[in-house]
């Protein structure tokens, strides 16, 4: 391999592990509780070492929530892509996307409920967030095209309230039962039903 190749990947490993770190971190101390100066001592550097990766700890933040969005962004897209199209693959998204964001807390927290004052995420990582919501208003499409759905959930207001759904039950989860799987415990199981709210609100063609 040739020397700039040898460079380029031993920093991009330093770089994952700066990641790393940084969620072992914001696991144990909260997200909001991440600090260079705490990264740098568990990698074994001096904190003015560390900006030789990262201009800043917003700029941590941002990686942080480009890599979590991207692997959920994965999941959910599998999961969606083994059910039918329409409702099923919605569910079947959004309850993969339950598991992961569970088994992932803090970047969970660093994702979707902004613990971060001034914390902004740049217009690249933002894009990963705006596929998701992309394919999620394609199967709603799916859906009305089935004749599961009512013309009406093709909408901006129907990803509105689907995502005020799932992060519902989440926020629920993460308040009083953290440290349960998806799927039980009082708050996830009751996710399918709320699902079917969809059809009360957006009630197909008779």
């Amino acid at each position: 391999m040739p020397p700039a190749d040898r460079r380029a990947r031993r920093r991009q490993e330093t770089i994952d592990e700066i990641l790393d770190i940084a969620v072992a971190i914001m696991s144990e101390e909260g997200v909001n509780g991440l600090s260079l100066s705490e990264v740098a001592r568990r990698l074994g550097i001096q904190p003015p070492s560390i900006y030789k990766y990262f201009p800043s700890l917003m700029a941590i933040y941002d990686e942080l929530f480009l890599r979590g969005q991207t692997m959920h962004l994965e999941v959910m897209r599998d999961a969606m892509a083994t059910a039918d199209p329409g409702l099923d693959a919605l569910v079947a998204g959004l309850e993969a996307s339950g598991r992961w964001l569970l088994a992932n807390r803090a970047v969970a927290e660093l994702l979707f409920w902004r613990p971060v004052p001034k914390f902004e995420p740049s217009h690249s990582a933002m894009a990963i967030s705006r596929e998701m919501i992309d394919i999620q208003r394609a199967a709603l499409v799916d859906a009305v095209t089935a004749g599961q759905l009512g013309p009406g959930a093709d909408s901006d207001e129907a990803v509105f309230l689907v995502s005020t759904l799932i992060i519902g039950v989440l926020s629920q989860a993460f308040a009083n039962e953290p440290d349960l799987e998806w799927g039980t415990g009082r708050f996830t199981p009751l996710f399918p039903k709320l699902m079917r709210l969809l059809v009360a609100v957006y009630p197909p063609p008779s």
